[in-house]
């Protein structure tokens, strides 16, 4: 693997920075996004989203746990995990700040007044959570299987870490909070202490970062003793298995991420973080295979993750049933925070067509246009309208029906907020010989390579209505370099225009090499014509049917009235084309049958002599945003 320099500067900072790897990201005061489709979700993640969270973690009194008297804290308000909330809203406020866009000041004036409340809470020796361990609670890991003490330490040495890369430096308040939480945990959990591990992956991810930061081995060597530790079946037994605990299996034995989505997946990254900074390319395998089997057998076609509802877990190999999908937000965060480390560390620009798609069509869904409102979970056959919401009720239900404007378990929230606001750390990266470019948005890139010559770019498009992208160089020094583009899978016809001509590209990554001028120019132009889209016919669930996409979105038909999608049958043997409302499909809408046994003789319920006719379909990520409605991504063929 290629070395790369661990992050020394306090401003600028990337979410993660591994000491080595095929690729180096950019961070923030190299990569700013200008403009388009997520400059828009990045306004309003700030000016709505954060503002939104924090005045909801205020209200249910989830930040006032911090600073409430120890002879009140058995009527402690939230859920014991409410803590690691509080820790994601500092971590989206941290960067958000480093954005340096609307009013970072401000921000940083509530990271500071928030920082206080914690570190007032924070015991003498270094542990914290306001769930545990005072006047009138329970014992400290007392439960760790559910009671997500480390989960939550996890998160807030996350978010001290983006603290301390937007701005801050080895003196910061929440930096030092976070190396007292860390040290206890170390000093708690070490190799001659108790061999617990918590019942939710991510104090691995934490302590990591916490590592790269500070050069602190010890934290290296504790994330990757709960690596090791995993799957060993310590934690108590529960009827949906030890593996909705991600205790089942030791890591290196797994075949394919299995159990609960969002703590396989984060425990994943955490163990892709550990392979990586300990030189262990045999766990890195073992990891990106899993991955990838997850990815071809047990992921929807919106990138979602995780297809049943009652343990919130992945099901085995194509058990993919659209209307039970859960596809939760936080298994969204948490695959692209797994895809992109898998990108850094290999250099397979595939996992950038992971994020891609998890991107537009997970995570652009769950946020409503006003940020104020969200998906949990991210069902893809809506059966019975969604039904608007009260807009200060807190919802109790995770699954289905409209956005809500909180949860009881408001986890996604904040993790939506917290990668939305770090985003432009996700685009770019600097290889041997230049840039590589893996997601494309417009934006300014003012970076150095390897070899210290300082070059530049900006890039326009108008992704994801539009497949042309424009690559300008702004700054060389007329020494050869590269510019690497990514061909994704779905642009077939693909051409590259550079001063040399134009030519057809195939999918995967494109080099161009050479000492480029100041003002020149590359154009990628993607094709982003409709496409059906089959199943794979060993997913029962979806069998018989097509799905619409354009692009890198998924399409959907949603019914705003009486008509019955359960009914809905399309024609695939016509194109879908381009209209101004979206992608129109011919369809028909086939007459119910009678009421009483569902069964008869086959194709006696599908006779229907109507014509097909025109059917709009709209982008997934815009689905229940016009109204209560019903939706379904896969349809039925006539």
């Amino acid at each position: 693997m290629t070395v790369t320099s661990p992050d020394t500067t306090a401003v600028g900072g990337r979410p993660v920075v591994p000491s080595r790897g095929k690729l180096r990201p950019l961070g923030q005061d190299e990569v700013r996004i200008t403009g388009g489709f997520w400059r828009e979700r990045q306004d309003v993640n700030a000016a709505r989203t954060i503002p939104h969270a924090r005045s909801w973690m205020d209200r249910l009194g989830w930040t006032g746990a911090f600073t409430a008297p120890d002879a009140a804290s058995a009527d402690r308000r939230g859920r014991e995990f409410t803590d690691s909330e509080v820790y994601k809203l500092l971590e989206a406020m941290s960067w958000e700040a480093g954005r340096g866009v609307g009013a970072p000041d401000a921000l940083e004036a509530q990271i500071a007044e928030l920082t206080t409340a914690i570190a007032a809470a924070q015991a003498a020796d270094g542990y914290l959570h306001t769930a545990f361990g005072r006047a009138g609670q329970r014992a400290r890991y007392s439960d760790l299987a559910w009671g997500h003490e480390l989960y939550c330490t996890g998160h807030l040495l996350q978010a001290a870490v983006a603290k301390a890369r937007t701005g801050g430096d080895g003196a910061d308040p929440l930096l030092a909070v976070a190396r007292r939480a860390a040290d206890h945990v170390c000093e708690a959990f070490g190799p001659d202490d108790a061999p617990g591990v918590c019942g939710h992956p991510e104090i691995e991810l934490g302590l990591v970062e916490l590592f790269r930061l500070t050069g602190e081995r010890r934290y290296l060597d504790q994330a990757a003793l709960f690596v090791e530790r995993r799957g060993h079946r310590t934690l108590p037994p529960h009827h949906f298995g030890w593996s909705y605990f991600s205790d089942d299996q030791p890591v290196r034995q797994s075949a394919v991420l299995h159990g609960h989505a969002v703590r396989a997946l984060y425990l994943a990254a955490g163990a892709v973080d550990v392979a990586v900074e300990t030189g262990d390319d045999d766990l890195l395998r073992t990891v990106a295979a899993q991955f990838d089997r997850a990815l071809a057998r047990r992921t929807y076609l919106t990138g979602g993750m995780g297809s049943r509802h009652s343990d919130e877990a992945f099901g085995d190999d194509f058990v993919l049933p659209a209307d039970r999908a859960y596809s939760e937000t936080c298994a969204g965060v948490a695959a692209i925070m797994l895809a992109w480390r898998l990108l850094l560390a290999t250099g397979d620009g595939r996992y950038g067509e992971v994020v891609e798609r998890i991107l537009y069509n997970v995570v652009a869904t769950a946020i409503a246009d006003d940020g104020r409102s969200f998906f949990y979970a991210h069902t893809l056959h809506q059966r019975t309208p969604t039904a608007a919401l009260p807009r200060d009720e807190e919802q109790l239900g995770f699954g289905g029906g409209p956005r809500a404007p909180w949860f009881e378990v408001s986890c996604c929230l904040p993790n939506a907020a917290r990668l939305l606001a770090g985003l432009s750390c996700y685009l770019v990266t600097v290889d041997d010989t230049g840039l590589r470019l893996h997601q494309y948005v417009d934006s300014e890139i003012s970076t150095h390579l390897d070899d210290g010559r300082e070059v530049g770019l900006r890039v326009r498009t108008g992704l994801p209505d539009n497949g042309v992208v424009t690559v300008r160089v702004t700054k060389t020094d007329g020494r050869p370099w590269s510019i690497t583009l990514r061909v994704p899978q779905w642009a077939a016809g693909a051409e590259l225009v550079t001063t040399r001509g134009r030519r057809r590209v195939s999918s995967g990554d494109i080099v161009v090499y050479r000492a480029f001028a100041v003002g020149e120019e590359i154009r990628l132009e993607l094709p982003t014509r409709p496409r059906f889209t089959a199943p794979d016919p060993r997913i029962d669930a979806t069998r018989g049917c097509v799905a619409v996409e354009r692009g890198p979105l998924v399409y959907c038909a949603e019914a705003l009235g009486d008509d019955d999608l359960d009914t809905l049958r399309v024609d695939d043997t016509v194109p879908p084309v381009d209209v101004e409302a979206g992608v129109e499909v011919r369809a028909r809408f086939d007459a119910p049958g009678p009421d009483g046994w569902p069964y008869g003789s086959p194709g006696a319920a599908t006779a229907d002599p109507r014509p097909t006719t025109p059917l709009t379909l709209v982008p997934y990520h815009r689905w229940a945003r016009r109204g209560p409605s019903t939706m379904r991504v896969w349809l039925p063929t006539t």
